[in-house]
C-alpha cells in the first residue's frame, strides 16, 4: 500500500509577520496577567498583615491587661492577708485581756470574802469600843462644837468676801473669754457638730455591740452576785440583826455631827465646784480647739498623700502611654523595612527569572545525589519531631527549602566558575613566559644579552638553567579533580 505524501503549508511573509506578531501580543497579555496577579498578590498580602498587625494589637493589650490584673490580684492578696493576720493578734490580745479580768474578778471575789470576814470580826471589836468612846465623845463633841461655831462664823465672812472677788474677777475673765473666743465659735460648733455627729454614730455602734456583750456577762455575774447574796444572808442573819440593832443607835449619834459637817462640806464643795467648772469649761475649749486643729491638719496631711499619689499615677499612665507610644512606632518601621525588603527581595526575583537560561527554567534544581535508602532515612528523620531548640526553630523555614536549593546552586555554579578562572588564568600565566623565554631565545639585543641566554653556549656549557620538566595540563595526575557537590558547606570544606 503506498505511502500517503503529506503537504507542507508554505507560509507566505506576511502571515510569518503576523504569526510573530500574536505570538508577542500573546506574551505581552501572558506578562501583563502576571504582573497584575502579582500586584494583588502583594495587595492581598499587604491586608494581611494589617489585620495580623491589628489583631496581634489587640492580643498584646489583653495579655497587658491580665498581667495588670494579676498584679492588682496579688497586691489584693498580700493586703488581705496582713489584715487577717492583724484580726488575729487584735482578737488574740481581746482573748488574754478577757481572760486577765475574768482572773482579776475570781482573785476579787476571793478577797472580797476574806476581808468581808475580816470586816465583821472588826465590827465586832468596834462595837465593844464605840460604847465607850460615845461617852467622851459627846463631851468633846459639846466642847468642839462651840469652839467650830466661832470659827465657823469668822470663816464664813472671810469665805464669803473671797466668793465675792473671785466671783468678780471670774465675771471679767468670761467677759474678755467671750469676746476672744466669740468669732470662731461658729466655725469650731460647726466642725464641733459635724465631728460629733460622726463619732455619736461610730460609738453609738460601739455601744450598740459592747452592750450586747457586756448584757450576757452581767446576768451572768448577777446570778453568781445573787446566788453569794443569798448564801452570805443565810450565814449571817442572826449577827446582821445585832448589826442592825446597834447601827440604829450609832446613827442617831452620827446624824448630828454628819448634819454639821454636812453644812461646812457643802460650802466647800460649792466653791471647790465653781473652781473645778470654771477649770473644766477653759480645759474642754483648749481641747477641742486642739483637737480641731489636729484633726485639720491630718485631713491636710491626707490629702497632700492622695494628690501625690494621684500625680504619681498620673505620671506612671503617661510615661506607659509614651513607651507604648515608642514601641508600636518601631514595630511599624521593623514591619515597614521587612515589607520593603520583601518587595525588593520579589523584584530581584523577577529580575533574576529574566535572566534564567533555557535549561534553569526546566531544571530549577540539582539533582539530588543521594541513594534510595539514604532519602528513606532522610525522610523519616524530617517526619519526626525536633527536640532541639534550633532544630524546631527550622521548622519555621521549611518553606524556604527551594530557595536555599536555588541558591547553593547559583554559589557552587559560582565557585565552580571562579576556580576555573583561576586555573584558567594559571594556564595563561606559564604560556606567556614560556613565549617570552621563546621569544627572548631568537632575538638579539641588548636587553636579551645582557640576561641568561639559552642559545649562547660557553665552554659547552649552556648558559641558560636548564628548564624544569613540564608536564601537560591533561594529564591525569595535574588534571583539576572535579567534585560531585550536593551542598555549598562541602565545596567550602574542599576550599579550606
Amino acid at each position: 500500500m503506498p505511502k500517503k505524501t503529506r503537504k507542507r503549508v508554505v507560509l507566505t511573509e506576511e502571515e510569518r509577520v503576523l504569526m510573530m506578531q500574536q505570538k508577542l501580543l500573546a506574551e505581552e497579555e501572558l506578562n501583563k496577567k502576571k504582573e497584575d496577579m502579582l500586584a494583588q498578590f502583594l495587595k492581598d498580602k499587604l491586608a494581611k498583615e494589617e489585620r495580623n498587625s491589628v489583631l496581634n494589637m489587640n492580643k498584646i493589650t489583653l495579655q497587658w491587661r491580665t498581667v495588670l490584673r494579676e498584679v492588682k490580684a496579688r497586691e489584693l492578696r498580700k493586703d488581705i492577708e496582713i489584715l487577717s493576720q492583724t484580726f488575729e493578734r487584735v482578737v488574740d490580745c481581746k482573748d488574754s485581756v478577757i481572760k486577765s479580768l475574768a482572773k482579776d474578778l475570781d482573785e476579787a471575789e476571793a478577797q472580797y470574802t476574806h476581808a468581808l470576814r475580816s470586816h465583821l470580826h472588826n465590827i465586832d471589836e468596834l462595837l465593844q469600843l464605840q460604847c465607850c468612846r460615845l461617852g467622851y465623845l459627846e463631851e468633846d463633841y459639846n466642847a468642839e462644837l462651840e469652839a467650830l461655831q466661832k470659827e465657823f462664823d469668822t470663816e464664813r465672812r472671810k469665805i464669803i468676801e473671797y466668793h465675792e472677788q473671785e466671783i468678780r474677777y471670774l465675771q471679767d475673765v468670761l467677759l474678755a473669754m467671750e469676746q476672744n473666743f466669740g468669732e470662731s465659735e461658729y466655725e469650731a460648733k460647726l466642725d464641733f457638730q459635724s465631728t460629733r455627729d460622726d463619732i455619736k454614730n461610730k460609738n453609738l455602734e460601739e455601744k450598740h455591740y459592747l452592750r450586747m456583750q457586756l448584757e450576757g456577762k452581767v446576768e451572768e455575774l448577777w446570778k453568781r452576785f445573787q446566788q453569794a447574796l443569798r448564801n452570805y444572808t443565810e450565814a449571817t442573819e442572826d449577827r446582821k440583826i445585832a448589826f442592825e440593832a446597834l447601827k440604829l443607835k450609832d446613827e442617831k449619834s452620827t446624824k448630828e455631827i454628819e448634819m454639821q459637817m454636812k453644812k461646812l462640806q457643802k460650802m466647800q464643795d460649792l466653791i471647790l465646784s465653781l473652781k473645778n467648772k470654771i477649770a473644766a469649761h477653759v480645759r474642754e475649749s483648749e481641747e477641742q480647739n486642739r483637737r480641731i486643729r489636729d484633726e485639720k491638719e491630718v485631713v491636710l496631711k491626707q490629702l497632700q498623700m492622695l494628690k501625690s499619689e494621684m500625680n504619681q499615677a498620673r505620671a506612671k499612665a503617661r510615661s506607659n502611654l509614651a513607651k507604648l507610644t515608642v514601641e508600636s512606632c518601631a514595630t511599624l518601621k521593623v514591619l515597614q523595612r521587612v515589607v520593603q525588603k520583601g518587595e525588593l527581595i520579589l523584584r530581584l526575583a523577577e529580575m533574576c527569572r529574566k535572566l534564567e537560561s533555557e535549561e534553569e527554567k526546566v531544571l530549577p534544581f540539582y539533582a539530588c545525589s543521594l541513594g534510595w535508602e539514604e532519602q528513606k532515612t532522610v525522610d523519616q528523620v524530617a517526619l519526626e519531631k525536633p527536640i532541639e531548640p534550633l532544630a524546631q526553630m527550622m521548622d519555621d523555614y521549611v518553606g524556604l527549602e527551594r530557595f536555599w536549593q536555588r541558591y547553593n546552586k547559583v554559589r557552587l555554579e559560582q565557585l565552580s566558575l571562579q576556580r576555573t578562572k583561576a586555573a584558567l588564568a594559571e594556564d595563561n600565566r606559564k604560556l606567556r613566559h614560556l613565549l617570552k623565554q621563546y621569544l627572548d631565545g631568537i632575538s638579539v639585543n641588548d636587553e636579551v644579552l645582557s640576561q641568561i641566554n639559552p642559545l649562547m653556549i660557553v665552554n659547552q656549557h649552556n648558559v641558560a638553567p636548564p628548564l624544569p620538566h613540564t608536564v601537560p595540563v591533561t594529564e591525569a595526575r595535574v588534571k583539576r579533580p572535579v567534585y560531585n557537590i550536593v551542598e555549598a558547606a562541602h565545596e567550602v570544606k574542599h576550599i579550606l
